[in-house]
């Protein structure tokens, strides 16, 4: 089964940014993203049209099968 893990941040402009990370970690916790996210925020590494991330609004966790056939 694969796993995606998809934060959602506001920026410091009013817009919104997704952030994916696939194969997360098996035993992650509400706290560990909440911490993750405050930490990309607070690293100020991303931008959209030169505004950092301001909020983190959303986490959640996507999981499905895939089925290779060749």
């Amino acid at each position: 089964m694969a796993q995606v893990l998809e934060m959602q941040f506001e920026t410091s402009g009013g817009k919104k940014l997704t952030i994916s990370v696939e194969e997360p970690r098996a035993n992650l916790t509400t706290l560990d993203v909440e911490t993750g996210m405050q930490a990309l925020i607070a690293s100020n590494v991303f931008e959209v049209n030169g505004f950092g991330l301001a909020n983190a609004l959303s986490a959640r966790l996507i999981e499905r099968n895939v089925s290779d056939l060749m």
